[in-house]
């Protein structure tokens, strides 16, 4: 058992390495050309802030198979090799809560700044917006905490003088339709909306040389990055239907084998998806619950290998984040009052980066608690339970909302009109935006 605690500390040890090379590989392959060489701290800040996701995710499982490392110990020291869970749930949420309302804030600040000025102008700006996004945060976290921030606990009292009392939809990968029209029209087309947006880009930026930079020219500025994104994703996909060069015939069938590939992980992540909302369905709305399914497929598991069910369970809670990116993603593109930060591969400037890792860390928190409010069964008397438990639950103000599975029902309500609206809009081509012009 000893042995295996070990192990443990060196897989844990392993994987934390691992998630940080994954890390370091996206931002390499996601970055835009224009940041090559160049802004360092935003970089570091995008590394850590998803190595910190990642983790957190995958510390749910880890706690699961710390629980497990002791559980047939036979001697007393058994159990000192083992992680210290609660202390490292404690540091990743003090480290999530820092990136997220200070240090990724005075990244994008800093890295959105008037490069005009000089480093020491856009250091003082970066920390003057800091300050005053913590104060106003700040605020509001205190005038919760001295609101709702108290924990009220159902109490019990019972006597007897004989006995004592016994001790989440990922979205169908849906490829472009055909293109019924000749590529010599689509290009023509292209050619003319990017002279248009060049014309507006001229007009900008000879507003912005003689000092008109007010409201107007900043709606201009939004309008015409959203425009830009947009042709970007035209040319993207008229270059993949319409492949030139020597091996065209090559490029055609990769991107052939491509829209298979993505046609089988939908059909996988369908299933895993159906899976989720038939879990939520039988454990959690329906009292008492018909089956505790999942959690008890993970202990099957467990039984046939030591961490399968483990790895099953980190699967569940992965595919869970993944799906939440996608959805945010989804809706950052389709929302007017959300500042558009696409995530692109080869073409992800670092504020959207920036932008985006925020998101990922807010949502892994969220991702975690309700992962263990999910799997409750399978990830009993662990760290994860007693910091999401009954505590967090009898929270006064919000307990209400753990009260009547609010969460719960609002997932399987999202999730069944995500599935209806790819039914009906997602296979649509988007239609043209028509002649871009700037406001007056």
């Amino acid at each position: 058992m000893g042995d295996f605690n070990v192990a443990l500390v060196i897989v844990a040890a392993v994987v934390s390495v691992l998630v940080l090379l994954v890390s370091v590989y996206l931002l390499i392959n996601y970055q835009h050309p224009d940041d090559a060489n160049q802004a360092y701290f935003p970089k570091l800040v995008v590394v850590l802030g998803i190595t910190v996701a990642l983790l957190s995710i995958l510390m749910l499982p880890a706690d699961v198979a710390n629980r497990q490392a002791c559980r047939r110990a036979i001697y007393s020291g058994a159990c000192s090799l083992t992680l210290p869970m609660k202390t490292l749930w404690l540091a990743v949420y003090i480290a999530d809560a820092v990136l997220v309302f200070l240090v990724i804030p005075f990244a994008m600040f800093y890295y959105e700044g008037d490069q005009d000025k000089s480093v020491g102008k856009r250091l003082t700006s970066a920390l003057l917006w800091v300050a005053v996004s913590a104060v106003v945060c700040g605020l509001i976290l205190g005038i919760l905490y001295g609101l709702v921030g108290k924990v009220d606990f159902t109490v019990r009292h019972l006597s007897s003088a004989v006995e004592t009392f016994p001790n989440s939809f990922t979205s169908f990968s849906t490829g472009q339709p055909c293109i019924s029209t000749s590529p010599k029209q689509e290009a023509t087309e292209l050619g003319k909306k990017a002279r248009e947006l060049k014309k507006a880009a001229e007009a900008l930026h000879q507003e912005e040389r003689s000092g008109k930079k007010g409201r107007k020219w900043r709606k201009n500025v939004k309008a015409l990055g959203k425009e830009l994104v947009l042709l970007e994703d035209d040319m993207k996909a008229l270059e993949e239907m319409y492949p030139q060069g020597e091996q065209a015939e090559a490029t055609w069938a990769l991107t052939v084998l491509g829209y298979i590939g993505k046609l089988l992980f939908g059909a996988v992540g369908l299933i895993i998806s159906i899976a989720w909302v038939a879990h939520i369905v039988i454990y959690l709305l329906i009292d008492p619950p018909l089956s505790s399914f999942l959690n008890e497929i993970f202990v099957k598991l467990d039984g046939v290998w030591g961490l399968l069910g483990t790895a099953a369970f980190a699967f569940f809670c992965f595919y869970l984040l993944i799906a939440v990116i996608a959805g945010e993603m989804m809706l950052g593109l389709k929302l007017v009052f959300i500042t558009i930060h696409p995530m692109k591969w080869g073409g992800t400037l670092m504020n959207s980066f920036l932008f985006n890792v925020g998101l990922i860390l807010l949502c892994s928190i969220s991702v975690i608690q309700f992962c263990a409010t999910a799997f409750a069964y399978y990830a009993q008397a662990t760290a994860a339970q007693e910091i999401f438990g009954h505590t967090l639950q009898s929270l006064r103000g919000i307990k209400y909302l753990y009260k009547y599975n609010v969460f719960q029902y609002g997932f399987v309500a999202l999730a069944i009109l995500t599935l209806f609206y790819y039914a009906i809009f997602g296979w649509r081509k988007r239609k043209p935006t028509g002649r871009f012009q700037l406001s007056n």
